[in-house]
């Protein structure tokens, strides 16, 4: 990274600006910091430029009345939107502005009158932070703004009434205003009043919750994604993509570099080759090149592009839609890794020993023309007909350096020497077989890097992924789990090596890293798994060193299939959730020392930090880190995981209303059915090989007492000794299925719970039950 600029005499430092805003008892403008540091009418001037760089580079915002705060932080004088009255009075809220990628958040608010603030009310307030929290203390009532939700109305009698799409939501708001609104709509409504007389005024009609692509608008709106770019950052997009690549690049244009992507893919930010490495001190072994969008060339620190790019975070990928990170003439075209045309990109070359260890990496910025774009299933297929029919002894040519120049090897880099002419045809590139030479080369370096996995021996929790197709007018088609190939293992194991070089290549500068971090199981957690274990028989010793082959042991000691799935659930529940951070604490689950994400900057922000950090620490050219984002990586490494969990919740639900708007024609029909979890309230149960989760409430499973086992997590019934587990398969009715919520509700077969053979774990009956749906989901992953 670029070194720290000398800081001008008598002007301050950020740190010091930062401290200032922090601890200034009033609201810190420009005017407050140059009288506190002293600062001359030569000295004002640059304070301006300074603050505005910080303010760039995401440092500060500004509050009304030009006073500053930290980013991120709450302004000490700003207004306030009143969100909540809880049941013992307390009165929470919300600032009105807040542009920060983090969860806006909550202040108790101390009224002067008690009981003189309501939902919806708005106040200019003074905070301050109160231990664990913050504080506000209302100075004056504003005009009344609004809180809205969203739900689809319904009618009762002659009142309408508002059912939020929340899964957990039970109450339901009367609508005082419903405006063009009719039953049946998905609306945002406005809350007022307190309780238990809050009222909802409708704002703005969303249309038919059932049409094609409302499911995801319904998560866009729920859980706040930004979906609409700013005339400022799309006009900046297009400006930026239209700029020349640059001459000093690599020119890897002769090399038959292949995109392998899901077939549905809205972007291709990676793209691989490999060829057997002709350098006698790695006999035997491969270089590779993964090829990443060189999307830090287009995106710089401090651009709107970029502001914009933190606030969302990662782009959130659904059945219908993608909302992106960057604006589609960067995300879909420019940055986008497309067959036959110049694309900029940044490059990590490899040397992979035949074991299918990393010896050396190097990082360049080069120009790629990509050879082909091919979905999981097509280069599977390819190769898989190329080993079916040809023979041993007649392999196809490896594609090493076909129709340009050889590539040669030294003892820390991988040099590729331009071809003549790079815009001829390569050899090969007609048709299929020129295709397949690619593919091969690329398959025998993976078995090669597939070795070092098992050897390694990484958390192997095979859970399948749901896939949504929908047909051209967004109707589902299916829902089915997503088949996994060697093509998807193979991607993601030279996706793993790049991460893992980036990281390490960083680590050899001592640069900033934004690493990505999975912390092994708290002690807590792995007692409760080892009780879980031993009711199955299953001995689990706490006093071993605990690595991912020791849950793969766990899982390889399962027999029975019906059992597997819920002991991997639940060892999923053992695990940790991963996030960003600078600092390195491992990743666990891949068994990594160093593991940082650099193969996708088109669709993760963290991505695109540590391309800069590449590019700053091996001086690559223009778009490097800036000093300020290396001192604030840790802000933003919390910000980025919080939007990442948030895309994973908006996804999630979305597949969840996409299962249950599938499932809504099959209500009344017998399905097959598998217990899920239990807890001391009732059991869950999904549809096998499809999805979608709906609870049976304890109450309803037997006229007798069912006792809740926490240790093996089951029910029993007292008096029969029947059992409810994780795993057990039942055939039930579909009673309801609400795509809106997403949430099903099952009955029993003639009011009994289907036969199924006796063991004990398994449930000997089942009664028809009544209560109220729920869900449980786990994630897959997404390209």
């Amino acid at each position: 990274m670029p070194k720290p600029t000398k800081r001008t005499p008598g002007l301050p430092s950020r740190d010091q600006i930062l401290a200032f805003i922090a601890e200034s008892d009033v609201p810190a403008g420009k005017r407050e910091i140059a009288r506190a540091f002293g600062l001359t009418a030569q000295d004002k001037i640059l304070l301006k430029a300074l603050l505005k760089d910080m303010a760039d580079e995401g440092l500060i915002d500004s509050a009304p009345g030009r006073a500053f705060h930290k980013m991120g932080g709450v302004p000490k004088v700003t207004v306030l939107r009143i969100v909540d009255v809880d049941d013992s009075g307390n009165v929470w809220a919300v600032p009105e502005r807040w542009e920060a990628a983090t969860p806006a958040p909550k202040l108790r608010v101390r009224e002067k009158k008690n009981g003189a603030l309501g939902v919806g009310d708005r106040v200019l307030a003074r905070t301050e932070e109160a231990g664990q929290g913050l504080i506000a203390h209302p100075m004056k009532t504003l005009p009344k703004g609004e809180e809205l939700v969203l739900g689809v109305l319904r009618q009762e009698g002659k009142a309408l009434w508002l059912q939020g799409v929340e899964k957990k939501e039970r109450r339901e708001f009367q609508v005082s205003d419903a405006g063009e609104a009719q039953v049946g709509d998905l609306v945002l409504a406005e809350m007022a009043g307190r309780p238990p007389r809050i009222t909802v005024r409708v704002t703005q009609v969303l249309g038919d919750p059932f049409a094609p692509r409302s499911f995801s608008l319904i998560a866009i709106h729920k859980l706040g994604i930004p979906d609409v770019f700013s005339s400022e950052t799309l006009d900046e997009a297009v400006r930026v993509a239209a700029q020349p690549l640059g001459e000093k690049r690599e020119d890897l244009r002769h090399l038959p570099i292949v995109a392998i992507d899901p077939a549905d893919a809205r972007d291709h930010d990676d793209a691989v080759w490999a060829a057997p490495d002709d350098d006698p001190a790695n006999d035997g072994g491969w270089k590779a090149i993964v090829a990443i969008a060189d999307v830090s060339f287009y995106v710089r620190p401090g651009s709107s592009l970029d502001r914009e790019a933190r606030r969302r975070g990662n782009s959130v990928y659904f059945p219908d839609r993608v909302v992106p990170m960057l604006p589609e003439s960067l995300s879909a075209e420019m940055c986008s890794l497309k067959e036959g045309v110049d694309r900029a990109a940044l490059a990590c070359h490899l040397r992979i020993g035949k074991d299918g260890a990393l010896k050396s990496w190097r990082f360049t910025r080069a120009v790629v023309r990509i050879a082909a774009n091919l979905a999981y299933e097509d280069a599977q297929a390819m190769v898989d007909a190329h080993h079916a029919s040809s023979a041993p002894s007649a392999p196809l040519p490896l594609a090493g350096g076909v129709g340009g120049g050889p590539v040669h090897a030294t003892d820390d880099s991988i040099e590729a020497r331009p071809s003549p002419n790079p815009s001829r045809k390569r050899e090969g590139d007609s048709g299929s077989e020129g295709i397949l030479a690619a593919l091969l080369p690329l398959w025998s370096c993976w078995h090669a890097l597939n070795k070092a996995r098992t050897a390694r021996a990484p958390l192997d929790l095979d859970l399948p992924e749901r896939r949504v197709m929908l047909d051209e007018k967004g109707r589902i088609l299916s829902v089915a789990p997503r088949e996994r190939l060697d093509a998807h293992k193979l991607i993601e194991d030279y996706m793993i090596a790049a991460n893992v070089a980036a990281a390490k290549a960083l680590e050899a500068k001592k640069a900033p890293v934004m690493y990505r971090v999975h912390e092994q199981p708290g002690r807590e957690k792995l007692v409760a798994l080892k009780d879980y274990l031993k009711t199955f028989g299953i001995e689990f010793a706490l006093g071993q060193v605990v690595q991912p082959r020791t849950f793969n042991h766990v899982l390889d000691k399962v027999i029975d299939r019906d059992e597997r799935p819920q002991i991997m659930e639940q060892v999923l529940r053992t695990q940790t959730q991963a996030y960003y951070s600078p600092a390195n604490m491992g990743h666990f689950g891949l068994a990594l020392g160093s593991y940082g994400h650099f193969t996708s900057p088109i669709r993760r922000y963290a991505d695109l930090l540590v391309h800069r950090a590449l590019v700053a620490a091996y001086d690559l050219g223009p778009g490097g880190l800036t000093e300020g984002e290396a001192a604030a990586m840790e802000k933003i490494g919390e910000s980025i995981s919080m939007l990442e969990r948030r895309a994973m919740e908006a996804e999630r639900d979305t597949i969840d209303r996409y299962v249950a708007a599938y499932l809504s024609e099959k209500v009344g029909e017998v399905l097959e059915t598998r217990i899920t979890g239990v807890t001391n309230f009732g059991f869950f149960a999904t549809v096998e090989g499809i999805g979608g989760d709906g609870l049976m409430p304890v109450r309803d499973i037997g006229g007798e007492y069912f006792r809740f086992d926490e240790a093996s997590r089951t029910l029993i019934g007292d008096q029969s000794g029947t059992v409810y587990a994780s795993g057990q398969k039942l055939q039930l009715r579909l009673a309801e299925a609400n795509p809106v919520s997403g949430a099903l509700r099952f009955e029993m077969v003639e009011g009994r719970g289907a036969r199924v053979d006796s063991d004990e774990r398994r449930p000997k009956r089942v009664i028809k039950h009544r209560g109220r749906p729920t869900n449980i989901r786990h994630q897959g992953k997404k390209r």
